[in-house]
This record gives structure tokens, sequence and C-alpha cells, in this order.
């Protein structure tokens, strides 16, 4: 009895010491050629906004009138943009820029509600996005353009949004671009079948997904639009990690937990559109009937040129793909090499790829509207602050690691999940991630939720000293903070 005790015991540890070896991680692939992080380079800028914020907030505001009237210059330049063509070097976008954030901190400092503000910003995009038709998408110096614009001016927005949460807006329309694709109204906005739901998570790997690439961004998931063209029903294709490619109606799709949504549009003019005005239904329709089919799986590779796996990107792409229309026109870069570790640690292989952030950028497509959620927004800009210092970290060559012990659960864990899957179900490792990458995704969420935590904390403390919220680059220097501790 002894011995047999002995023999099952010498297995299972034999089996446990298997369970425990690690896998070498694969090697990561190079930068991307063409690649190259932007750095906006501007701490003096910030810090120069901030202190004009405490001089017009110290002198009580006293001149309204000019605030107003700044924003009404600004919209008459904005408006200019409908003009002419431009190149992206064009001086007059360099004022633009310039003006919008020298008009931010008086904004904040004032009780004027920054609704003329913010529509002059979605103006503004539309503007440029027209203009960035004849540019080269593929040039760092129309990229860097469209970011500065894009991202810059919904940045010093919400800025000035966190200072009058009272007065914020939160639906900001843009163009009703014409669609002859069955449509339907969402929350206010008619949307159409073709049209793809760019939004942004609550959780910690939602903020790496929108920060990590080389123009870090605001959103991190892409969904497709499909509109019945007789019951008028919604549904909403989207890639999830835990169960690959489902389809949900727009109720549900909406009660997911979302930070901000964008509604991006192909343009009407398109040539392919052009010669079939149904183009984007018939898109959505495929991949509708793709996904209602059979199991696609989730690509965690990121490769946005193999359709057999689909990432949340790829749904769009793919489906439009078929049809003719290859959408990012500018394709996504990831360069940092600590990001690339990250990435390739969590089973990312391709560094050239389709970011969601970055569709918005796409001069095939229009801003239809835009809801952010106000409530939400300093939880936005605290999970950014902490991603950002996180990758910062990344760069000095922190690595995401795991108790070595939970190595033989997660891979019975693993083991489970395959025979749950076989028959259909879902398991608790999703399929396509190895039972190493769960747990260093495990890892990370759980650093980034407490030092989110111990970052909002800090930020409430700085709040009760100061009487107001900390800006996005406070946010970032009281992150590195929590992390020195």
């Amino acid at each position: 009895m002894r011995r047999r005790l002995a023999s099952v015991g010498a297995v299972f540890g034999l089996a446990l010491g298997v369970l425990t070896v690690p896998l070498p991680l694969p090697p990561v692939a190079p930068a991307p050629a063409g690649g190259g992080a932007f750095a906006w380079n501007q701490d003096s800028l910030w810090q120069g906004l901030e202190q004009a914020f405490l001089a017009t907030r110290a002198a009580g505001c006293a001149d309204s009138a000019r605030v107003r009237d700044n924003v009404e210059q600004l919209r008459r330049l904005v408006d200019s943009l409908g003009v002419a063509h431009l190149p992206p070097e064009a001086p007059i976008l360099d004022t633009i820029e310039s003006r919008l954030f020298r008009i931010a901190p008086d904004l904040a400092a004032c009780p004027v509600p920054p609704d003329a503000f913010v529509a002059v910003q979605a103006t503004l995009r539309t503007r440029v996005k027209e203009q960035s038709r004849t540019w080269d998408i593929t040039a760092r110096s129309a990229r860097e353009r469209l970011y500065r614009l894009l991202y810059g001016s919904r940045a010093a927005v919400e800025e000035v949004v966190l200072q009058h949460p009272d007065n914020a807006v939160t639906l900001v329309r843009g163009l009703d671009e014409p669609s002859a694709s069955p449509g339907a109204m969402i929350e206010g906005v008619m949307v159409h079948s073709g049209d793809m739901l760019v939004s942004r998570g609550g959780y910690p790997t939602s903020a790496l997904i929108a920060r990590g690439n080389d123009y870090p961004g605001n959103f991190s998931h892409v969904a497709l639009v499909h509109v019945d063209a007789v019951s008028h029903e919604v549904s909403v294709i989207e890639a999830h990690i835990e169960s690959g490619v489902a389809v949900s109606r727009a109720e549900a799709y909406l009660a997911d937990k979302k930070l901000r949504l964008l509604i991006l549009r192909p343009r009407a003019d398109l040539p392919a559109i052009r010669r079939d005005p149904m183009l984007p239904h018939l898109a959505a329709s495929a991949m509708l009937a793709r996904a209602r089919a059979g199991h696609i799986p989730y690509d965690f590779a990121m490769d946005y040129r193999d359709p057999s796996r689909l990432f949340c990107s790829e749904v769009a792409s793919a489906a439009y793909h078929t049809q003719g229309v290859d959408l990012w026109s500018g394709i996504s870069t990831i360069s940092s090499a600590g990001l690339r570790n990250w990435l390739g640690a969590f089973g990312v292989t391709h560094f050239e790829t389709q970011e969601p952030s970055d569709l918005e950028y796409d001069p095939q497509l229009v801003v239809v509207a835009e809801w952010r959620d106000p409530t939400a927004l300093f939880k936005d800009h605290i999970d950014n602050a902490v991603t950002d210092v996180m990758l910062e970290g990344a760069e000095r060559g922190d690595r995401l690691g795991f108790a070595w012990y939970q190595l033989p659960f997660a891979r019975v864990a693993k083991g489970y999940s395959w025979v749950k899957e076989r028959f259909g179900g879902i398991g608790p490792i999703p399929e396509g991630m190895s039972a190493a990458s769960a747990l260093r995704n495990t890892a990370y969420s759980r650093r980034h939720a407490l030092l989110a935590t111990e970052v909002e904390h800090l930020a409430r403390e700085w709040q009760a000293r100061h009487g107001y919220p900390p800006a996005y680059w406070t946010l970032v220097a009281l992150a590195r903070d929590a992390v020195g501790e």
C-alpha cells in the first residue's frame, strides 16, 4: 500500500513538475518598417497652459465676453478650412492648433458653457478629415497632422469638460453622411447598415489596446452594424477575446460598459459605393451571415491579413475587403520595444496591424456622432495615465510575470477549456490564448487596477488641495508616484 501511494505521489509530483515548467517566450517580431512612436515633446506648453488656467481662475474670469469672442474667432478660422485644399504642412493648421490650446485654459476657468467649444472641435474634425482626402496618409507628416488635430483637440475639449461637469455635452454630432443602406435610430442618432461603432471599454486591457501603439488613442474596440432591410432590427457584430465573433442586439451592445463611443460611416462618394450604394449593407450582411454560420475564433496574433481568425478591427476590415474597400488607409504600427515585448507575451505576433483608435483617421470614413460619458471621463483619463506610466516601465525592461505555482492550475484550466470548446462552450481561458498568457493578462489587469485605485485616491487628495481636478499631465505624474511607491 505504501509503495502504491509512493508511486502515485511520484507520478503526481512528476506531472506537477512538468506542468510547472514554463515554455520559452516566442521571439518578438522587429519593429515595423516606417513606424515610429509619436511624441508631443511639449511639457513646457502643458505647464504654461495650466499656469494660464490658474491665472484666469485667480482673477475670477472678469472677461467672459472675451472668452466667447475667442471661441467665435476660432470657429470662423476652422470654417475657412472648407474653402480650398491644403497640404498637411499648411501654416493655418499650426495656427488653429495653437489657438485651440490657448483658448482651453480660459474656458476651463470661466463660467462659460463649453458647448460652443465642443461644437468647434467637431467641425474641426470634419474639416480636417475632408482635407486629408487629398493627403498621402502613409506619409508621417500627414499622419502626425491628423493625430495632432483630431486627438489633440479632443484632449483639449475633455480638459475643459472636466472643469464643467454640470454642463458636459454627452452627444456630439458630426456629419450625417448620406447612406442608401437600411437605417434605424439608436440613442437619437440614425445609424445605417455598414456603420462602424468604435468604443472604449472600462477594463485595464481596454486602456492598453487604446494606448498601445505608435499613436496612443482613445478607443479600444470596433464593431460592425447590420440593419435588417425589412424589420430594421439592429444587430452588432463584434469579436470578443473570450468567445470570438458574436452577434448581439443593439440594446445588449450598449448595456456593456463603454466610456465613449464613435460612429463612423464610409463616404458616399467613394468609387466603389458610387458603383453600388448598397455596398456597406452587403459588407455587413456578408459578415453577419458568416458569424451565424459557424464559430470564428479570436485572432490574438492581430494578423489582419488572415481572415480565418478575427480580432475586433478585422470584423469591419474583412467585411469591407470582400466588397473591394480596404479600410485603415494608414496601417497602425507598434514600434516600442517594451510594448512589443509585453504584447508578444500576450500572444501578439504582428506589429503592423489595425488598431481601433486609428480607424478615426481614415479619410474614407466620416464621423457621424460621438458619445462620451461625462461621469466616466475622469476614470478614462486615470486609466490612460496609469497605462502610459506602466508602458514607461516596459521600456525600462519591466516584464509581465506571474507566480510559478499558478502555472499548473492554469494549464489544467486550459485543458478544461479545450474540452468545453469542443462541445461549443466557453472555458475559463479563451481559445487561442495559452495558460501562461492568461496568467500574464490577469497579473497585468490586477496591477493596473491597483495602481488606478491609488491614482484616483491621490487625484482626489490633489483636487481637495487645489480646488479643481488635475489635468492629464498631472495624473501621469501621480501615476509615476504610485508606481514608485
